[in-house]
């Protein structure tokens, strides 16, 4: 993971939210029954959610996928996103590798 970019990722509150949203799959309506046994979150309910349009929605889900911060997964036209939570704690360990034990 390189550090400035998933930092960079985080630059937003828009962006901080979503992954704040996606540690709880309650924080968004039920997936259709021929999703419910898919992991993530539909992106369109992560748009209606954080009230953008699509295209703001699918560029800052790259950067954060782009950061390593959210896997997808593609389904026919559905795009579902999930917290890489191994990637956030390794996040975590490099900000606290950086500033406090250097």
């Amino acid at each position: 993971m390189e550090l400035d970019k998933a930092i960079a990722a985080l630059n937003n509150p828009v962006r901080r939210n979503i992954l704040m949203w996606l540690k709880d799959r309650s924080n968004f309506p039920p997936a259709l029954p021929e999703h419910g046994d898919l992991e993530g979150v539909c992106v369109q309910y992560i748009r209606e959610k954080a009230n953008l349009s699509q295209s703001t929605i699918s560029n800052y889900m790259g950067v954060l996928k782009h950061a390593g911060l959210v896997a997808s997964e593609r389904h026919g036209q559905w795009t579902f996103y999930r917290r890489n939570e191994e990637a956030i704690r390794t996040l975590l360990a490099a900000i606290e590798e950086e500033l406090l034990n250097s």
